[in-house]
């Protein structure tokens, strides 16, 4: 990439697509029985984690470091450690991810090498069998 070419923040939409990926994400967490390994992981109210997901992505993306500005440096495995995720509970939620970016990612936007890093992402945060 070169030194004027957008990040993949600006090249998606920025904060409007982020915040749309996001509140799509756990609208099918929430409401898919598929997804329900993973939902129980979370909090009743899930504004807390949706606000996060966010800020953390916005930063991620090549937007403003909401996430470490707020909180410091992510330590993402670290902070999932206390949550039992495997295979289902990554599978679970790569399966959310992938669905809300098909329906809210631009026409015009490539996402497979962005899914691509959210799945190495999702598989880092493992942290029992199965």
């Amino acid at each position: 990439m070169t030194q004027n070419a957008p990040s993949f923040y600006e090249y998606i939409g920025g904060e409007d697509t982020i915040r749309r990926l996001v509140d799509r994400f756990y609208e099918l967490m929430d409401t898919l029985p598929e997804a329900y390994g993973i939902r129980k992981l979370h909090p009743a109210d899930l504004s807390g984690s949706n606000q996060k997901l966010f800020m953390y992505l916005s930063g991620w993306l090549g937007g403003p470091p909401l996430y470490e500005s707020a909180y410091g440096h992510p330590r993402l495995r670290a902070r999932h450690l206390p949550f039992p995720i495997g295979e289902s509970e990554r599978d679970q939620w790569l399966m959310c991810m992938r669905m809300a970016m098909d329906e809210v990612m631009p026409e015009q936007v490539d996402s497979d090498e962005f899914f691509k890093a959210l799945v190495g992402l999702a598989d880092h945060m493992r942290n029992k069998a199965g």
